[in-house]
């Protein structure tokens, strides 16, 4: 018992002394002592941030320098694709040389555009062989159908275009998997960089609460800017994962940080253009296609401003390309198109907007001040350059000859263009976009039995 109670008073003024020679320590060693273990925490919290930011950094760069190229790459081929078909067209009705050397360089286009997807290293599950080998045989496909261009049997002739034409709907189909391939692939990195962000702020956030439970305050302000920045990364990939590509992540920081920040800005702005470029815009004309026409008439209709909406469709447009050739056709579809925009280009603003439906159907937004002068002078301008797209003798009759389902010879006159103006008032309108287009539909099928251009204008009043 008399040892036990010696050791234990050992013990005691063991204490005693060491908290005697700390309390004579001055404050500025407190200090520095009560930092070695912030220190610590600090060095931990880093090895993390950097590791994972490291990690986010490497699947973001993956995106832009991959995925991304891979999209630029299958637009380019679309393009690619459809005017190599369009010379090709070209050619058959022409018969020029040199339209023929364009369709083999857009040809050659295409193939260095596979050659390419198949140089990036991670592009192992992209079909970029089945790719060659189709396009290889869509190529062959022409080279009969220009073997056979003086062969008059249009049985022979129906057969080999439908071929070619079965042939492109694969490859293109083919190119659009691959696009959604990739797409899928760039929302589960995003998505993997939202679990990045949340595992370290998580991480973060523990490690910090350590450093507060050490009871040295010092740590907060940085464990919390760090906190911070990090909730807002793990916000920005939760709302690009989203779609929602205007949202930037508001982080002035220079270090790491600042460049997965500034990665992320760059990525958002590369995803949203490729996804209006290649979801919403047209691929013949380019103009911004039914999404977006619904999302900028529900906007407008949402600000109670007068809207006024225009549907423009051209007669006759099926019996020409019946006539004339999927070519052609193109031919007429872009040729509207840039009437349109020059029109607008010329007598609008800023404020309207041009969107194509899809085939010969295009939509104008204006105002209730400019709709007829844009109709009036769209009018004009396509009466005028749509007789440049007949040959001599067609346009010298004024009509084409063609056959109705029972065979009868049938004319049908120069193709016009009919557009059915839908005005809403700005008084409070409760109409919607679907009644809009609906009301738009009835009134084109009024202004296509009139013969000849025309505009038809229904006023929506309260």
């Amino acid at each position: 018992m008399q040892a036990t109670g010696s050791a234990c008073g050992h013990d005691k003024r063991t204490q005693l002394v060491f908290l005697n020679k700390f309390q004579r320590v001055s404050i500025s060693t407190k200090i520095i002592l009560g930092y070695i273990p912030i220190f610590l925490v600090m060095i931990l919290i880093t090895i993390v941030a950097l590791s994972n930011l490291n990690e986010a950094n490497r699947t973001s760069k993956n995106i832009i320098e991959h995925d991304i190229v891979l999209l630029e790459a299958a637009n380019n081929m679309l393009n690619s694709l459809q005017a190599q078909e369009s010379y090709g067209r070209r050619y058959l009705i022409l018969d020029s040389q040199e339209i023929l050397e364009l369709f083999w360089q857009r040809s050659n286009e295409f193939d260095m555009l596979v050659s390419r997807i198949q140089a990036l290293t991670k592009s192992q599950n992209v079909p970029s062989k089945q790719l060659s080998i189709l396009h290889n045989e869509f190529n062959n496909l022409y080279k009969d159908r220009l073997k056979n261009i003086g062969n008059k049997s249009s049985t022979l002739i129906k057969e080999h275009d439908a071929k070619i034409r079965s042939k492109l709907d694969e490859l293109v189909a083919l190119i659009q998997m691959m696009m959604l391939n990739v797409k899928q692939n760039q929302n589960q990195m995003i998505i993997k960089n939202s679990d990045i962000g949340m595992k370290a702020f998580r991480i973060t956030v523990i490690l910090s609460s350590l450093g507060i439970i050490l009871g040295i305050g010092a740590v907060t302000l940085t464990t919390r800017n760090i906190a911070r920045s990090i909730r807002k990364l793990k916000l920005a990939t939760n709302e690009i994962a989203k779609g929602r590509f205007n949202h930037i992540p508001d982080i002035t920081a220079q270090d790491e940080l600042g460049e997965l920040a500034n990665a992320f800005i760059k990525m958002a702005h590369l995803l949203a253009s490729l996804e209006e470029a290649n979801l919403n815009a047209n691929p013949l004309t380019r103009l911004p296609g039914g999404i977006a026409i619904e999302n900028v008439l529900k906007n407008r209709l949402a600000a109670s401003k007068s809207v006024v909406f225009c549907l423009l469709d051209i007669d006759n447009f099926k019996s020409f390309n019946d006539y004339y050739g999927y070519a052609a056709g193109n031919e007429v579809i872009k040729t509207t198109a840039k009437i349109i925009e020059k029109i607008i280009a010329e007598y609008g603003t800023d404020d309207d907007f041009v969107g194509h439906i899809g085939g010969d159907d295009f939509v104008i937004l204006t105002t209730i001040e400019r709709y007829n002068k844009h109709c009036t002078h769209i009018i004009e301008e396509f009466d005028k350059k749509i007789l440049d797209l007949y040959d001599d003798k067609d346009r010298a009759n004024g009509y084409i000859l063609g056959e109705t389902r029972q065979g009868k010879e049938i004319k049908f006159p120069i193709m016009s263009i009919s557009i059915a103006v839908v005005v809403s008032n700005k008084e409070k309108m409760h109409i919607s976009h679907i009644e809009i287009g609906e009301i738009a539909a009835e009134l084109k099928e009024h202004a296509k039995k009139i013969p000849g251009s025309v505009f038809m204008v229904n006023r929506r009043k309260k």
